[in-house]
């Protein structure tokens, strides 16, 4: 193959992930040094260590998960970062809360804000959607989770925020009792939920 059209290749890629990662050229068999070159020659920018994307692509107002989702495409946005995408908070968090396996190595994401949580099990694997953002593919907590999610770590983020956070799902609509109830008994937190959750019916 020759340069020319390795070159290509490579931003084809990222045309169509919106991000690329260094790994991704590995699987292609093309040298991290085209990478170098193209930055080189303003054909690509580098947003972080190992993480490029085409200069003047679009940047989402969820850029930040974009970001961190290409460095841990394993990771579930959750708890505080999920609050903000389903719109279930008025904060905007300085870090990108992602969880990822509890037996799993801790992911290593150099100049990117990334608070990292230990999920297991259904804890880990239900209630999660798959959304994309700027060519990346982003795993988030549904809305009905996130609140589930916000009971159980309370000592963590505060009573404040999962209260909140119940009340906004529940005026927005954004899930139904079935729903909160269910991801409430994942969670293992429904006895906790049980006299919030009864107030609002």
């Amino acid at each position: 193959m020759s340069k020319r059209s390795k070159t290509e290749q490579v931003l084809a890629l990222a045309r169509k992930r919106g991000m690329l990662r260094a790994r991704d050229l590995k699987a292609l068999g093309i040298p991290g040094t085209y990478l170098h070159r193209l930055v080189q020659h303003r054909r690509l920018e580098r947003l972080a260590r190992g993480l490029y994307r085409l200069p003047g692509h679009e940047i989402t107002a969820q850029h930040g998960l974009a970001q961190v989702c290409a460095k841990i495409p394993h990771g579930v946005v959750c708890l505080l970062s999920a609050l903000q995408f389903h719109e279930l908070t008025t904060q905007w968090p300085p870090e990108v809360w992602i969880a990822v396996d509890r037996k799993g190595a801790k992911p290593t994401v150099n100049g990117l804000p990334v608070r990292v949580v230990r999920f297991s099990g259904a804890a880990l694997r239900a209630g999660v959607e798959e959304r994309q953002i700027e060519g990346v593919t982003v795993h988030v907590t549904n809305p009905a989770k996130t609140v589930a999610d916000c009971f159980k770590y309370r000592n963590k983020l505060g009573q404040d925020v999962a209260l909140e956070a119940l009340r906004d799902c529940w005026r927005k609509r954004k899930a139904t009792a079935d729903e909160l109830w269910q991801y409430a008994k994942v969670c293992r937190v429904a006895k906790v939920m049980r006299p919030y959750m009864e107030s609002l019916a």
